[in-house]
């Protein structure tokens, strides 16, 4: 090959692993999937087979990730080494703090698939938070997250939602809501639906199945 066709060559390489390597807004990222998108929030669910890796992809506000699978994932910066495992857990909640845009992918190394819901809050509360709906499990700038694990037949407290939330599902779950006049609904919900409510709400959570089920509320300061 003469010096010339090389060079084209190298210059075609550089192109193709630049374009491999620019980061994508995360809603664009082919392995993470638009469940919601309004005024508030903007929900992806991402899935990862073993073995796969997403791109390079840029998160800009507070954010929350809910896991929906136990998995083992590592994640990379651009220009920096992949970090060491980490363990994903069906029900863990990560409250993330946004100082500017954030890139980086994120690999499946175990061999379950990875899935998990990233829950991203558009703006910040530019007044002080209102009081807590319940034991907070993790929190950020933007939001609260409550989590309810709830055995056959239990019921949880009585709690007020001042501010619009997320109802996430972290397993399948006969779900029965109730308000304070005893008023109550009942919905079969699976792994992963969620459901936006934007009012004040007062209610508890009960399990009406035969398995344990598990709930998490995102709720904006």
């Amino acid at each position: 090959m003469n010096i010339y066709w090389w060079g084209v060559l190298v210059l075609v390489v550089s192109v193709l692993v630049g374009a491999q390597q620019s980061p994508v807004p995360v809603e664009q990222e082919p392995h993470h999937h638009l469940v919601l998108k309004n005024d508030s929030v903007l929900v992806v669910r991402v899935k990862l087979l073993p073995g796969e890796s997403t791109l390079f992809h840029t998160h800009l506000y507070d954010r929350m990730t809910v896991d929906l699978s136990d998995a083992t994932i590592t994640r990379q910066k651009p220009g920096e080494p992949e970090s060491g495992p980490e363990t994903a857990k069906v029900g863990r909640v990560v409250a993330l703090e946004s100082n500017g845009p954030f890139t980086h992918l994120v690999h499946n190394a175990g061999k379950a698939t990875f899935e998990a819901l990233d829950v991203e809050v558009l703006h910040r509360p530019t007044q002080a938070a209102g009081p807590a709906a319940g034991k907070v499990e993790a929190e950020n700038p933007s939001a609260r997250a409550y989590k309810w694990t709830l055995a056959p037949g239990a019921t949880s407290a009585m709690h007020t939602h001042e501010r619009p939330y997320l109802i996430i599902s972290t397993s399948p779950l006969v779900l029965k809501m109730t308000d304070p006049e005893g008023k109550s609904f009942t919905h079969e919900v699976k792994a992963g639906d969620i459901h936006w409510v934007d009012a004040k709400v007062t209610h508890s959570l009960a399990n009406e199945g035969t398995t344990a089920g598990q709930i998490v509320e995102i709720e904006l300061k």
